[in-house]
């Protein structure tokens, strides 16, 4: 099943880097009376991801916390070390961006988001997309058709579609 408008989200168990090393977080907890965006991509360090989508998100961070939003998420089938030293490299941190790690692809798959692309060695990895969530029910979503491209899953367009 994909994940579309009206839906309410899976719970999941997502990994960050805490203070002390390697921790989790029920998404749930996350979402629960809040507005929050999460988008999706599919991995850290990869060239579209790097350079096209998270830099959108950055550069629109204040601008959705104008429009109410409580946290911006990225979400990547990485574990939380990669992902901690990807936020610092894209500036994703500063912009106070949290990035969390769906290392086994577990909730990328609940929400039919995964994809397999063998020759490039991407295995159960996230496809690019970006969601406008609140109180754990999609409002908005806006999944990419194509992996390389950041259009209709980047952060000003789905900005333009917040009300």
């Amino acid at each position: 099943m994909t994940i579309t408008t009206g839906d309410t989200l899976p719970n999941a168990t997502l990994l960050y880097m805490g203070d002390d090393g390697p921790a989790s977080v029920e998404l749930k907890d996350k979402l629960a009376g809040r507005k929050v965006v999460i988008f999706g991509l599919p991995g850290a360090y990869t060239g579209t991801c790097t350079t096209a989508h998270v830099p959108s998100f950055i550069r629109t961070a204040e601008a959705f916390k104008a429009k109410g939003v409580d946290e911006i998420i990225c979400l990547a089938v990485n574990d939380p070390f990669v992902l901690a030293h990807w936020e610092e490299h894209t500036g994703a941190a500063a912009a106070g961006i949290t990035t969390l790690g769906d290392p086994e692809s577990k909730y990328t798959t609940a929400i039919g988001m995964n994809f397999s692309a063998p020759a490039v060695g991407f295995f159960e990895r996230s496809k690019r997309y970006a969601m406008v969530v609140v109180d754990g029910v999609v409002t908005v979503i806006n999944p990419e058709t194509s992996r390389s491209e950041c259009e209709i899953s980047g952060g000003e367009n789905l900005l333009d579609q917040m009300v």
